[in-house]
């Protein structure tokens, strides 16, 4: 009898339109809508890839309807780094890195095209392309420092002699 009422006591609460008033609105949400002048809206995916290895080696490509591409691979090398034991104790040895190859070929608004290549391993980043700036080289000699033969004077040397207390 107790589980009767109990369970029918239960039933009108459920039952009982709630008082509780939401404050906030309930209307769906819709994604913003791009402008008619925007003329990168109609750029879609066009093909990728991703490969994943136990080994920890991957390689993935993707390439867009505006010719834009790019493609990455990277392997795990056993290299020389610091690495640093539970209690902070750091020491040089052995250690597992990365080395990242890959390249990016896009063309700009104005229809110039950029091809950019780089490898990322132990000796750091190190990116190729015909847009990046590159230090001046010079073709001149650069002019040497005159030497001149100078005799420096020395002092001349005293006899030594021990002075002071005790002596």
């Amino acid at each position: 009898m107790k589980l009767f009422v109990i369970a029918a006591v239960f039933a009108v609460a459920t039952a009982v339109p709630s008082s509780y008033k939401p404050e906030y609105k309930t209307s769906s949400y819709s994604a913003p809508s791009y402008n008619k002048d925007n003329k990168y809206a109609d750029i879609t995916v066009t093909s990728q890839s991703d490969e994943r290895n136990i080994d920890g080696s991957s390689q993935w490509n993707y390439a867009q309807s505006d010719y834009t591409t790019r493609e990455e691979s990277q392997v795990q090398k056993k290299m020389q780094g610091v690495t640093y034991d539970s209690y902070g104790k750091e020491s040089y040895g052995e250690v597992l890195g990365n080395t990242n190859k890959g390249s990016s070929y896009w063309v700009s608004p104005e229809g110039q095209k950029f091809t950019l290549t780089w490898t990322a391993d132990d000796a750091g980043f190190q990116p190729k392309g015909d847009h990046l700036p590159v230090a001046p080289v010079h073709v001149y000699e650069l002019p040497v420092a005159p030497v001149h033969d100078y005799e420096l004077p020395v002092a001349p040397a005293l006899p030594y002699s021990r002075t002071g207390l005790g002596y």
